[in-house]
């Protein structure tokens, strides 16, 4: 009797478990609908991503651009090989936006926003892996005063920007850095504004 209350007891958490995770997720016409702001050059902030980081396939690299779409800040993880769980991945981003940059809570309206960029295998049509970092990425935006971003998905058929149907064939998933791209990647722009910030920058470049 008590094994059989047990096994019973065991399946309907695990139930539970599978409901709750399915229920963190988003869909692609939720997270059209969500008003995600359009980048005006992905490509571009591909690849810069790209080169910085380096994605392999379960890579994730998340990044936070100003309002000129200039990159502030940015860090790679590799996904932990575990059932794919937005409140997981919320966490997982969360730490590395505190790790890399101050949050803007305290502020009325969001001045940054954070874009992820996900190296996978497979196809490169959505699934509930995407949604799951989609719910994640949203949820760790709003915890750090931030503004959700794009969601950049980086498989061997090239990059893709869902949600919007914008993409290219390269880079892709295996794909190397090219050579000369390097030295071509501006530099991070400074964690502190103002005109101080802005001589340093200009005695630098000289």
């Amino acid at each position: 009797m008590t094994f059989g209350f047990a096994s019973s007891s065991a399946a309907s958490l695990s139930t539970s478990v599978t409901a709750a995770s399915a229920s963190r997720l988003l869909e692609p016409a939720e997270w059209a609908a969500a008003g995600i702001p359009l980048l005006r050059n992905p490509r571009e902030v591909v690849g810069g991503l790209h080169v910085r980081h380096r994605p392999r396939p379960s890579t994730a690299v998340v990044a936070v651009l100003d309002s000129d779409e200039r990159l502030c800040a940015s860090a790679s993880f590799t996904r932990r090989s575990a059932p794919a769980d937005g409140w997981m991945f919320r966490n997982a981003l969360l730490d590395q936006l505190r790790r890399i940059i101050p949050h803007d809570l305290r502020r009325r309206t969001p001045v940054r926003t954070a874009v992820l960029l996900y190296c996978r295998e497979g196809e490169a049509r959505w699934t509930e892996e995407d949604g799951a970092w989609m719910w994640g990425l949203r949820d760790a935006c709003t915890l750090h005063g931030l503004r959700c971003g794009a969601y950049i998905t980086l498989t061997q058929e090239g990059w893709q920007v869902l949600g919007e149907g914008r993409g290219g064939r390269s880079p892709h998933a295996h794909s190397a850095p090219e050579p000369f791209a390097l030295s071509e990647v501006p530099p991070l722009a400074p964690r502190t504004g103002g005109p101080v910030s802005e001589v340093l920058r200009r005695a630098a470049a000289r």
